[in-house]
């Protein structure tokens, strides 16, 4: 089964750390053994790890062109490898994935953090009676010493909350649709063989469902990711925006943002790029180039959200808040950070955090962009926000850690008055704000009549997709198609009685331009098929300009 990641960035080391990474030229059973049960013990609730054996390892990054394996060896490496698998205790098995890689034949193991750790390996192949616990320590595979013994014992019942799996969902709440496109997103390989495979087969390829076959459930980051509405499971999953008007706080707006986390993100950071953001641009007298600025740099405020996505405790049931002042952006997500990261620790410039609470969350995040390297974010919040000029920015916590609190501070040289319009510096003059719009309610069931949303999404797309016709049809289409519709619905909706025509007309056009897909698409006959808008779509429509 190819791997639902990419597989020149999982060699090139552009998803995860070193230490998540080992690369072995050749067959080695017993070092092998050994790394996936450090793997799979999982000490610091990183994730797990990969074995990429045929590719040599050169201070702990990958030596390419690889030196490759002969295509005999691969299935004898498989079956070795199933029988070593046996000598842990308790039974564990990796995934494994033969990958053809720059012309070479090599072998990905992918080792998620086991359900029943700790897991204990025989030191020498052929002792199977002296097993020890194993574990990484930063690059490397050692025995673990008697603290780390006691730490693992710790982790018996403490598997990280996004990677439980979740008795009370089944394997229908989560949307194929999602998975596909994620899988296409971050151009992997298994997105290729998506209309060939079950849908079961490719959850189980993704780690996304776990069970005996009588009784598959999902797996928690399954449903925050690929489910339609994962507040139904994890209530408080969504995050609140509230815009104040005032100093005081009583007049605001407040905007609600649901769906998959990622699209929660995606689509609070559309919002502030839009209405939020701005840029300052101001001439110097005798200077060729002018002064540029914003009231916040996007790459900090992008960064400190998704920080609050990837950190928030989704057993928690309060939502992640957002409150934007008159001087301030103030992000805020329950509970605080893990131990042993304290408020004091925090007004250092790096910060070293050893467990995580969504590991897998977070490397879903990076996968799509939308989060850097483990230990990143706060040095880079501060980095975006001193290259923009901008005071730096605090992050508190308690002494019981039961919030983790940022706050941005606003450009000194950006004014506002009451109604949020910018005044210039010194003076009483008022200025309108830049880039104001009124944002889309996505959930709106009747967006699709909205004519005024009609006529300037038809411009939108226009530009994206010149070939479709009919452009007011299309965009009604594809408002009405933002929950998943029958193809009888739709031709109601838009008056179209032929079938085959519209379908070739209408549909076939809008999903080839990436903008309508199939709910169903390993069975686009199937009579419980549906048509569902794709994230590319929703991302024109929170841009849509309707000032």
């Amino acid at each position: 089964m190819p791997l639902p990641i990419n597989i020149d960035d999982l060699i090139k080391g552009n998803l995860f750390e070193s230490d998540r990474m080992e690369f072995k030229k050749g067959w080695d059973p017993e070092d092998v053994l050994h790394t996936i049960c450090a793997f799979a013990n999982d000490i610091n609730n990183t994730g797990g790890g990969y074995i990429i054996i045929g590719i040599k390892e050169e201070d702990h990054v990958a030596k390419l062109p690889p030196l490759g394996l002969n295509i005999n060896q691969l299935e004898p490496i498989q079956k070795d490898l199933h029988r070593i698998c046996h000598y842990l205790m308790p039974h564990y098995f990796p995934m494994v994935s033969p990958e053809i890689y720059q012309e070479k034949n090599i072998l990905v193991i992918w080792i998620p953090p086991g359900d029943t750790r700790p897991y204990k390996a025989p030191r020498k192949i052929d002792d199977k009676d002296s097993k020890i616990y194993y574990v990484r320590r930063l690059s490397s595979t050692v025995p673990a010493n008697h603290q780390e013994e006691r730490q693992l014992m710790e982790l018996t019942a403490r598997t990280t909350f996004d990677n439980r799996i979740n008795q009370f969902a089944s394997v229908d709440d989560i949307n194929l649709t999602y998975v596909v496109t994620h899988l296409k997103e971050v151009n992997s390989s298994l997105s290729d063989h998506v209309t060939r495979i079950p849908a079961l087969d490719i959850y189980k390829s993704m780690d996304i469902v776990r069970g005996p076959e009588e009784f598959i459930r999902p797996v928690n980051i399954g449903l925050l990711l690929f489910s339609d509405e994962p507040h139904k499971f994890f209530p408080g999953t969504q995050i609140d925006l509230i815009i104040y008007h005032d100093d005081v706080g009583d007049k605001f707006t407040e905007k609600i943002f649901q769906g998959p986390v990622h699209h929660q993100l995606r689509s609070v950071l559309t919002y502030f790029k839009n209405n939020i953001i701005q840029e300052e641009v101001r001439k110097i007298k005798g200077v060729a180039e002018a002064d540029r600025f914003y009231n916040y740099p996007y790459e900090a405020v992008e960064e400190s959200i998704a920080n609050a996505v990837y950190h928030k405790s989704y057993e928690d049931q309060r939502p992640i808040e957002i409150h934007v002042r008159l001087d301030n952006i103030e992000i805020i997500s329950y509970p605080g950070p893990m131990p042993p990261v304290s408020n004091e620790m925090l007004k250092r410039n790096h910060i070293s955090a050893r467990t995580y609470r969504n590991s897998r969350i977070g490397d879903f995040l990076k996968e799509l962009g939308l989060t850097e390297g483990r230990g990143t974010g706060i040095p880079n919040i501060r980095k975006y926000l001193k290259n923009n000029g901008s005071p730096d920015p605090v992050f508190e916590t308690d002494q019981e850690r039961l919030y983790f609190l940022t706050i941005l501070i606003q450009h000194p040289d950006m004014v506002y008055d009451s109604d949020r319009n910018r005044k210039e510096p010194g003076t009483d003059q008022v200025t309108d704000q830049a880039g104001t719009k009124s944002v889309l309610s996505l959930s709106d069931p009747d967006l699709y009549k909205n004519q005024s949303v009609i006529d300037v999404f038809v411009l939108s797309l226009s530009q994206v997709c010149p070939k479709l016709v009919k452009l007011e049809t299309n965009a009604t289409i594809l408002l009405y198609c933002l929950n998943p519709q029958k193809i009888l619905d739709i031709m109601k909706v838009v008056n179209q009685t032929n079938r085959s025509r519209f379908r070739k007309k209408y549909i076939d056009p809008l999903i080839e331009c990436g903008l309508l897909n199939y709910t169903i698409p390993e069975s686009i006959t199937d009579p419980d098929q549906k048509y569902l808008s794709t994230e590319k779509t929703r991302d024109l429509l929170l841009k849509l300009d309707l000032k």
